[in-house]
């Protein structure tokens, strides 16, 4: 893991406090709510961001998971890197394409909760990651993933769509200098990474939030910075659902020092994730955003994390 403590500088402290545990019922009438109101995606414009008590009626909470890929190729055949067009984008080994799979068999039947869109960075270890998680939603034997109310969710209802902000820090640290193009240019285009998923889960229509990737040799500060904010900014767009963001160690990092007060990161395992949380409320057909907390206790899900002695005690973490 790159520069932990230099992370940690611009994390934004949560005044959240610990919510009370997932109610299935309120995802009922979340979800029911969202397709008799028509509210299921909205605009940035359409999210007020709460500061603090609630400002509206209680709907439910947002779930927003942040994942690593898997075991990228390279690190598993380095002479793969001489022959490669691309030694940059690694593919997945297929020791992380079986890990991707079973981590997505495990959240799902480990969480229980609907995941309406998945967003995920364009490098291929990434792509192939995402593919591998879609697939693992589906349940053979009734053709469908069992949500958090018991209805059947056929595995093409998940949308997935390429997120350039969601991309490896754009440095030398974290791309080998070896490998990386001398003028940064990664080549990536939109259409070639949709290609790569299976045509019926992609949504074409996405907006981005990032339309191209973020300028070559940016510094570990404006990495970080800009995982934090697209975290928001990527829950503020689609409230009314739960996220899946596919990225790389670093925003899993950001992920809980952003949002889980003096948390330092030990370790992001190949597809480690954490899940974060925010209510959502609703008051006069706008809906009002809460603050997120980190739900993952350090080491359940391949993320190890550190804790004050204090903080460590009031909730209950145990560090590794």
């Amino acid at each position: 893991m790159l520069s932990l403590r230099l992370l940690r500088l611009f994390s934004v402290r949560s005044t959240c406090s610990n919510q009370a545990p997932i109610l299935q019922e309120s995802y009922k009438i979340l979800f029911q709510g969202c397709k008799e109101t028509g509210f299921r995606s909205l605009s940035p414009g359409s999210v007020k961001m709460s500061s603090g008590g609630k400002q509206g009626g209680f709907v439910s909470y947002q779930n927003v998971f942040v994942m690593r890929h898997g075991e990228r190729l390279d690190n598993f055949e380095p002479s793969w890197v001489m022959t490669a067009a691309r030694p940059w984008d690694p593919p997945l080994a297929e020791a992380g394409r079986k890990r991707a799979f079973e981590t997505g068999r495990r959240l799902r039947e480990s969480v229980g909760l609907p995941i309406g869109r998945v967003f995920v960075s364009p490098f291929l270890r990434c792509l192939q990651t995402a593919g591998e998680l879609v697939a693992s939603f589906s349940d053979e034997g009734r053709g469908g993933t069992v949500a958090g109310d018991g209805v059947a969710v056929k595995p093409f209802e998940v949308k997935v769509s390429v997120e350039y902000g969601l991309c490896e820090m754009m440095n030398s640290k974290a791309i080998r200098p070896k490998v990386a193009p001398k003028d940064g240019n990664m080549g990536f285009d939109v259409a070639v990474c949709e290609a790569m998923l299976p045509a019926e889960i992609v949504d074409k229509n996405v907006e981005r939030v990032y339309k191209e990737l973020p300028q070559w040799e940016e510094s570990v500060l404006q990495a970080g910075a800009r995982y934090q904010q697209l975290i928001k900014d990527l829950a503020d767009k689609y409230p009314t659902e739960n996220l899946l963001l596919v990225t790389h160690g670093e925003g899993v990092q950001v992920a809980v020092s952003s949002f889980k007060k003096d948390a330092e990161v030990n370790e992001v395992d190949y597809c480690g994730y954490v899940e974060l949380r925010r209510p959502i409320f609703k008051k006069d057909h706008t809906f009002i955003t809460g603050e997120f907390d980190l739900l993952t206790p350090s080491g359940q899900t391949g993320v190890s994390y550190s804790l004050p002695r204090a903080l460590e005690n009031d909730t209950n973490q145990t560090t590794p």
